[in-house]
């Protein structure tokens, strides 16, 4: 399932005496556990196909119960889980976990977005005025 742990283990096939060792450094083991988890669940009950866009902002109108309570953890996690399944190459754990993000912002404002992400204002009142101008046409229904 994780493109990079696959090549690994193809480029290792010769030896097949020792137990090939995968250096993952940029994924903690907490988040491994959570990845591990997934890819095991993956496997019996393959996810459905996340449509785009998003249907709902609602994780469970979108995938399986068990892939929305997969991804319903707090934002450090969700953000680790997307950066482990990048760098990893499991594809179906990325989409889940950037459709969440997708779903977290569906529907929101930018001071919406800015409080659900943290995301400090940084743009003086005229910067502002001048960004929602030019960007009126995609608020328009």
């Amino acid at each position: 399932m994780s493109e990079l742990v696959k090549g690994m283990l193809e480029d290792d096939a010769d030896d097949d005496e020792e137990a090939t060792e995968i250096p993952l450094p940029n994924v903690k083991s907490t988040v491994l556990k959570k990845v591990i988890e997934f890819c095991k669940h993956h496997r019996s009950e393959p996810m459905t196909e996340i449509e785009k866009p998003l249907k709902s902002a609602a994780m469970a109108e979108v995938v399986q119960k068990w892939y929305a309570d997969f991804v319903n953890v707090e934002q450090v996690l969700l953000f680790e889980l997307i950066l482990a399944a990048n760098y990893m190459d499991i594809k179906p754990l990325l989409d889940l976990t950037c459709a969440t993000v997708a779903s977290m912002i569906k529907g929101k404002t930018p001071e919406e977005i800015r409080k659900t992400f943290n995301i400090a204002n940084d743009f003086s009142p005229e910067e502002e005025a001048q960004v929602r101008e030019e960007n009126k046409w995609c608020e328009e229904p």
